[in-house]
């Protein structure tokens, strides 16, 4: 008989201590539950502002890679179209709108003939005359 005289003074009493801890531990809950969605919403934020970074720099890339392609086919264009520069093995690559030649020329008029001709066409920044002069 005491043991259920017991369990009926026990068992409210852990009743009453669980239904004024559950409100205060769900208040400490709340308080870091509001501070992990901050963070996670920071974090979010973060991500999107890195991904609309990368999204601009992958655009200025292509930008920059489309506008170099157009640059090395003026060039192309120009140097075969010289009457000077015709007859080499020229080679043009573009890269941020410098251009450097490569390859082999019939004389050093010609290499100064392709280095101005690729200087004055337009887009072109700037010109590395890598060319070399074919033995007579």
């Amino acid at each position: 008989m005491k043991n259920a005289f017991g369990l009926k003074i026990v068992v409210p009493a852990l009743a009453l201590g669980m239904a004024f801890a559950i409100p205060a531990f769900a208040q400490d809950n709340t308080g870091s539950a509001s501070q992990s969605m901050s963070q996670a919403g920071d974090s979010a934020g973060n991500s999107a502002t890195s991904a609309g970074h990368a999204v601009k720099d992958v655009y200025e890339g292509t930008a920059t890679a489309v506008s170099d392609t157009v640059i090395t086919a003026k060039v192309k264009s120009n140097l075969h179209g010289n009457k000077v520069t015709n007859a080499g093995d020229i080679h043009v690559e573009t890269v941020a709108g410098v251009v450097t030649l490569t390859g082999t020329v019939p004389s050093s008029e010609a290499s100064t003939t392709a280095e101005q001709v690729t200087g004055q066409t337009d887009g072109v920044k700037g010109v590395h005359n890598e060319l070399t002069t074919a033995p007579a």
